[in-house]
C-alpha cells in the first residue's frame, strides 16, 4: 500500500509538513494531498462508488475534511495515509446512507404529491418554493461577487460547470493538490458570507 511503500526521508518529509500544517500553514497540505489523491481515488473511493463523478466528489471532501482535521491528526511515526484512507472510507459511507435516505424521502414524497388533489395549494406551493429559490440565488450572488476572483473561479469551475478537478488545476495553471486547497478555501470562504445576513 502507498503507506508501506514510504521511505525514510519521505515519512520526515511528510511528518515536517504535516506539523506545519497544524501550526496553521495549511498550503504544507498540498505535497500530501498531490501525493496520496490518486491511491485514494483508484484503489479505495472509485471501487467503492462505482461511479467517476460522484468519486471525485468524495475526493474532494476526503482532501478538504483531511485540511480541515489536520489539527486532530497524531503523527505516530507512520504514514499520513491510513489516515485519509479512513477519512475517505468514512465519506463513501456518508454518500451511501444519503442515497438510501434519498431514495426513501423521494419515495415517501412521491405517495404524498400523488395524493395531493387541491390544484390551488399545488400552486401556492409552488409559488412559495419559486419565491424561495429567488432568494436564495440572490444571496448565493451576493456571497459570490464578495469573494476574491481566484476562489470565484475555483466554485464556478468545479461546482457550476463540473469540471474534473484536473480540468481545473489546469485551467488555474496549478497542481491538482493546491487547486483541491484552493476550492476548499473558497468553499468555506462562500459559506461564511452566505451565511452573514444583511
Amino acid at each position: 500500500m502507498a503507506s508501506e511503500a514510504a521511505t525514510t526521508p519521505e515519512l520526515e518529509e511528510e511528518q515536517r509538513l504535516v506539523e506545519e500544517a497544524q501550526r496553521g500553514n495549511l498550503d504544507a497540505m498540498r505535497p500530501i494531498l498531490e501525493r496520496y489523491s490518486q491511491p485514494l481515488y483508484a484503489t479505495v473511493i472509485l471501487p467503492r462508488t462505482g461511479d467517476a463523478a460522484t468519486a471525485e466528489d468524495v475526493l474532494r471532501d476526503t482532501m478538504m475534511t483531511a485540511v480541515e482535521k489536520i489539527g486532530r491528526f497524531t503523527w505516530q511515526g507512520k504514514s499520513i495515509y491510513p489516515w485519509l484512507r479512513q477519512i475517505a472510507v468514512n465519506k463513501v459511507y456518508d454518500v451511501h446512507r444519503a442515497t438510501k435516505r434519498g431514495r426513501r424521502l423521494a419515495d415517501a414524497l412521491g405517495k404524498e404529491l400523488a395524493d395531493e388533489t387541491d390544484p390551488e395549494s399545488h400552486a401556492d406551493a409552488q409559488l412559495m418554493a419559486d419565491e424561495e429559490r429567488r432568494r436564495a440565488r440572490v444571496r448565493i450572488d451576493e456571497a459570490m461577487t464578495g469573494l476574491s476572483d481566484r476562489y470565484r473561479t475555483a466554485i464556478e469551475l468545479r461546482l457550476i460547470e463540473e469540471l474534473s478537478r484536473e480540468e481545473c488545476a489546469q485551467r488555474l495553471g496549478i497542481t491538482i493538490g493546491t487547486f483541491d486547497v484552493l476550492l476548499f478555501r473558497a468553499v468555506r470562504a462562500f459559506r461564511k458570507r452566505y451565511g452573514e445576513r444583511t
